[in-house]
């Protein structure tokens, strides 16, 4: 039997599978036997020991694993959340129900928001049965520990649980909840785990079930042939030997180099990725510091401090720094957090910086000081271009703040299908597959009914795509995919196809897509593109271009 979901990375595992315990029960709604002051004592201690414990967790995992961990651990000790449940212990609740009562309402004011706010509604679930499990001296609910290396199957995993898996027993992750944005698809990402998440009636498989997880087909299949078994292991032989080969710039087979970056979203993340071969980054999202920052936005000082330790990760090399790019599924309060009607079509990106300028000029500010603290290659861009006017004023601020190198993003249609004369105003273009996948096809890209139309290989996107690359070409300006599309390894190659200049992507992706371009040369990856753009659909194309591909490819 085969399940469906969205995979993370292109890796494959073979297994059986442990599922993931229940969660405890919700606590009985019946009057306390304390005092309101005792239970709210009770509530406030063990609050304070989970927020400690994930703490410490944070400090041990380090990077983007330490600071989800970090802002759990936050969670735990909120203000607001603190009075909601001494409002609760007051009413005569005891410790455990005011705390699930607490928690369950921010939970639902987050999940109502949706997208990437929506799915930290996980989150605090995972929070509240930390603090529930103190309070009642049990466990908390965590990964089992079996003898022998299994698939984790789970509802969805608790960030503190993803952090410190133990990879030597872990050989994939299968969720039927969460989305690609979901903590623990990025911790998935980071620690290059085969994982699957969304994944349809996945809590129906038993422990003990033997599985293929394939990550980059999206499948999982219980009960594999000997011939499935034999394939999956020869691909993870193929992974392990391509891992382990010396690091070598990104290039095609006639030595046409494409640049390989990586995709970051904190500092902490930047060894790694020079360690996994990446080249420079191609996107570094500002927009976790801020999140972080609370109720104002950070200071010149703690944005340049920030900036600072990337730049000095990748000195010679060249790092792309988007600007914040905040509303959608990310408001901040001291930017764009009034309700919106639909979000992903209103104050967002660039247009939500030219409302609160300020912002956008403080940003640009600790730039330069970084810039000029660091011998790295600062690029800057801007989210969500849409307008030639809009592609002028970025430009035009950035160089005004000694900033030399400033581009746009390529989100939008209607600035793909204006690619000549943006490119003449800036001095890049970088291509987010994501949302110009999610604005081409009329799919918001973190909803689950639609999640069928959310893919890169339509022909619909990589026309506008080739539009760009053409544009780029004839200008000679350079033009990179920072979307997850570039991850892909045999997209990869079309997408060069189509004239990407560079591809940027989620470090653990590096390798296979190295291993990809190497096998194609600049002839085959454009006949490979040519075949992709006359498909009909996505499917088609990606079958299309599968098929081609062996006799396209060099020995």
């Amino acid at each position: 039997m085969e399940f469906t979901g969205t995979g993370i990375g292109q890796g494959v595992a073979v297994g059986p599978t442990v599922r993931m315990p229940e969660p405890l029960p919700e606590p009985d709604d019946v009057p306390s036997t304390r005092s309101a002051a005792e239970e709210a004592e009770r509530a406030s201690a063990s609050m304070s020991a989970v927020a400690r414990d994930l703490q410490q967790r944070g400090e041990t995992a380090g990077g983007t694993a330490g600071d989800v961990l970090e802002a759990q651990a936050m969670m735990a000790e909120d203000p607001s959340l603190s009075e909601l449940v001494t409002q609760a212990t007051g009413s005569g609740k005891t410790a455990e129900r005011a705390v699930f009562e607490a928690f369950a309402s921010f939970r639902d004011q987050l999940a109502a928001m949706g997208g990437y706010l929506g799915e930290r509604a996980a989150d605090l679930d995972d929070v509240s049965q930390r603090v529930i499990a103190h309070l009642r001296g049990v466990a908390a609910p965590g990964v089992p520990q079996p003898d022998e290396p299994f698939v984790l199957v789970a509802r969805d995993l608790a960030p503190a649980d993803t952090a410190l898996l133990d990879l030597d027993k872990v050989l994939a992750l299968v969720t039927s909840d969460g989305g690609p944005t979901s903590h623990t698809a990025i911790l998935a990402r980071e620690k290059s785990i085969v994982a699957i998440v969304g994944t349809a009636d996945a809590l129906t498989i038993g422990d003990g079930t033997q599985v293929v997880v394939d990550a980059a087909a999206g499948t999982v299949t219980t009960d594999p042939s000997a011939e499935a078994i034999a394939d999956a292991e020869a691909r993870i032989a193929q992974r392990r030997e391509a891992a382990s080969a010396p690091l070598t710039p990104g290039a095609l087979a006639d030595g046409t180099p494409v640049p390989l970056l990586a995709n970051l979203g904190s500092g902490d993340a930047a060894a790694s990725a020079v360690e996994l071969g990446a080249e420079g980054v191609g996107l570094f999202r500002t927009e976790f510091l801020f999140l972080d920052a609370g109720s104002t936005a950070p200071s010149v000082e703690e944005q340049t401090q920030h900036y600072v330790r990337v730049l000095e990760a990748f000195a010679g090399k060249k790092v792309t720094v988007r600007v914040l790019d905040a509303g959608a599924d990310k408001p901040l309060p001291f930017l764009n957090d009034a309700p919106e009607e639909n979000p992903a079509l209103g104050l967002r990106g660039l247009r939500a910086l030219r409302a609160s300028e300020n912002i956008l000029r403080d940003q640009l500010t600790a730039l330069a000081a970084a810039d000029a603290q660091t011998d790295a290659d600062l690029w800057v861009m801007a989210p969500m271009v849409s307008t030639l006017e809009e592609t002028e004023y970025f430009v035009t601020r950035a160089h005004e703040f000694g900033l030399k190198t400033a581009g746009i993003m390529v989100e939008v249609p209607s600035i793909a299908l204006l690619a000549k004369p943006a490119l003449a105003a800036s001095d890049f273009a970088s291509i987010g597959t994501n949302d110009l996948t999610q604005y081409t096809l009329a799919a918001d890209r973190l909803l689950g009914t639609v999640a069928s139309f959310q893919d890169p290989w339509h022909p619909a996107v990589l026309r506008l795509i080739s539009e760009v690359g053409q544009a780029g070409a004839e200008s000679g300006k350079p033009v990179g995919i920072c979307g997850e599309a570039a991850a892909d390894p045999l997209l990869a190659v079309v997408l060069v196809g189509l004239g990407a200049t560079t591809l940027s992507m989620s470090p653990s992706a590096l390798a296979d897509v190295r291993l990809s371009l190497a096998r194609f040369d600049s002839n085959a990856a454009q006949r490979l593109a040519s075949i992709a753009l006359d498909a009909h659909d996505a499917a088609s194309a990606r079958s299309a271009v599968t098929d081609a591909a062996p006799s396209l490819q060099k020995e």
